[in-house]
C-alpha cells in the first residue's frame, strides 16, 4: 500500500498544501507570474490535481482537485503518489527524479524550474499540514 490510502485524503493533504500555497502572498504572487495551468497525475492512488494560474492574478488561483474538463494543462507532471509525497516533503530532487522518469513532465519544463525556489517554503509547510492532522507518522514514511 502506497502513503495515501486513497484519492480523497491524497485531495485533503496535497489539494490542501496547494490551497494554503495559493494564500501565501509570496508564493501566489510568483506563480501567478507564471501564468501556467498544470495538471498533476497521480497513480497509487490513481487521482489528479489542477494548478490555474491563467489570469495572471494571485487573488485568482485556482486548485481543482480531481478532472477539471474545462481546463487545458500547459505543463503535465506524472507520477506515482509517493513520489509526490517525498517530494512535498523535501526528499525528492526534481531533476534527478525527471532523469530517473519517476516523474514524466510534459510542456516547457525551464518554467517549472523557474518555480522551484519559490515552493521551497512549501516542505515546511507540507510537514506543518500533516502534524497538523495527526499524521505526523507520514513525515517518515518512504
Amino acid at each position: 500500500m502506497g502513503t495515501f490510502k486513497d484519492a480523497d485524503q491524497l485531495y485533503e493533504l496535497l489539494g490542501g498544501l496547494f490551497d494554503e500555497l495559493t494564500q501565501d502572498k509570496d508564493i501566489a504572487e510568483k506563480f501567478a507570474k507564471s501564468g501556467l495551468v498544470i495538471h498533476f497525475n497521480y497513480t497509487d492512488p490513481d487521482s489528479e490535481i489542477w494548478l490555474d494560474a491563467s489570469k495572471n492574478d494571485p487573488d485568482n488561483l485556482v486548485v481543482v482537485t480531481g478532472p477539471a474538463d474545462d481546463l487545458t494543462a500547459e505543463v503535465e507532471m506524472s507520477m506515482k503518489a509517493d513520489v509526490a509525497h517525498q517530494f512535498w516533503l523535501g526528499n525528492v530532487n526534481l531533476m534527478v527524479a525527471l532523469t530517473r522518469k519517476q516523474i514524466v513532465a510534459k510542456g516547457p519544463i525551464p518554467k517549472i524550474m523557474k518555480l522551484l525556489p519559490v515552493i521551497k517554503p512549501a516542505y515546511a509547510v507540507y510537514k506543518q499540514l500533516l502534524e497538523d492532522k495527526g499524521l505526523g507518522d507520514m513525515i517518515t514514511k518512504k
